[in-house]
């Protein structure tokens, strides 16, 4: 069985590749990445822990050559499964299932990071340090996570309203929702949607840009900054109070949530509709 034939790899003797996004116009795009690389990199667990990038340098398509291990754990750091993880990815890196032999190397293809159940713990850690010294209790206050939303992709949202669920089940706040800056509900009738005088805005993105610093908090009628990146807290708008955290990708707990994905990673789980279905043995494909 394929199980039996394949033995995952230690990480001691593996390499961890974080993928991301990038960005031709924006600096901060990379920025989560490759601050959790780091941070994972200083504990030591894996041989060598690598970045790539889709719009920057180190592409996808010649990442792997600066890998000297064998064995490669594939993490996508991105919100939703879709057409970078499901399409672009594997074509840039040449892979042909969860478990691909490519260039000598062995890659190890994991789900991206916001299709996993610990993102829930990512977000309220996020929620967390964003009310940190507000006195009104959680459970008075409505909570809303925004994406971009598109009626291009309905695989766009799924993630968030997955997170809503989850979220709804902690039964922490007064309600929990989703809203979107290109589809109903909207982002900018936050105020509508909510009963609370106090709401709680997350951005589900991995990185803060044009969207999370602009876009939603012009939508929401945020407008006094403290800098580029944080506004002041809370804010009076609407008749309620509005407190705003950044983007989820920044958030230290993705850590706990990249790890997670690589511990419970399983070959058979089949990671695009259409790529080969996983044979029983893999063997044949393998060139060593």
């Amino acid at each position: 069985m394929m199980g039996e034939i394949h033995n995952l790899p230690p990480w001691s003797e593996s390499t961890l590749l974080l993928l991301g996004h990038g960005s031709t116009t924006n600096k901060q795009s990379r920025v989560p990445t490759e601050n959790h690389a780091e941070t994972i990199r200083k504990q030591g667990i894996f041989a060598d822990v690598a970045v790539g990038f889709w719009k920057e340098e180190p592409y996808f398509s010649e990442v792997l050559d600066s890998i000297s291990t064998e064995a490669i754990y594939v993490v996508p750091n991105f919100i939703s499964e879709g057409y970078y993880t499901k399409e672009i990815i594997p074509r840039e890196l040449g892979m042909t299932g969860r478990v691909s032999y490519v260039q000598g190397k062995c890659l190890y293809y994991c789900d991206p990071v916001g299709a996993h159940h610990s993102m829930t713990k990512a977000l309220l850690r996020q929620v967390e340090e964003v009310l940190a010294g507000a006195v009104t209790a959680w459970s008075k206050m409505d909570l809303i996570l925004v994406g971009h939303g598109t009626p291009r992709n309905l695989k766009s949202t799924e993630m968030i309203k997955k997170q809503v669920q989850l979220l709804d089940r902690e039964q922490k706040f007064a309600s929990c929702q989703d809203a979107y800056m290109e589809e109903p509900p909207l982002i900018s009738n936050w105020d509508q949607l909510t009963q609370a005088d106090d709401v709680v805005v997350v951005p589900f993105f991995i990185a803060d840009g044009l969207h999370s610093y602009e876009d939603i908090p012009e939508m929401m009628g945020l407008e006094e900054k403290i800098d580029e990146t944080s506004f002041k807290l809370p804010a009076a708008i609407r008749g309620k109070k509005l407190w705003y955290a950044r983007s989820i990708g920044n958030q230290h707990e993705m850590i706990s949530v990249i790890l997670d994905l690589v511990r419970e990673f399983d070959p058979q789980f089949p990671f695009c509709s259409s790529c080969p279905k996983p044979t029983n043995d893999l063997s044949a494909s393998d060139p060593r």
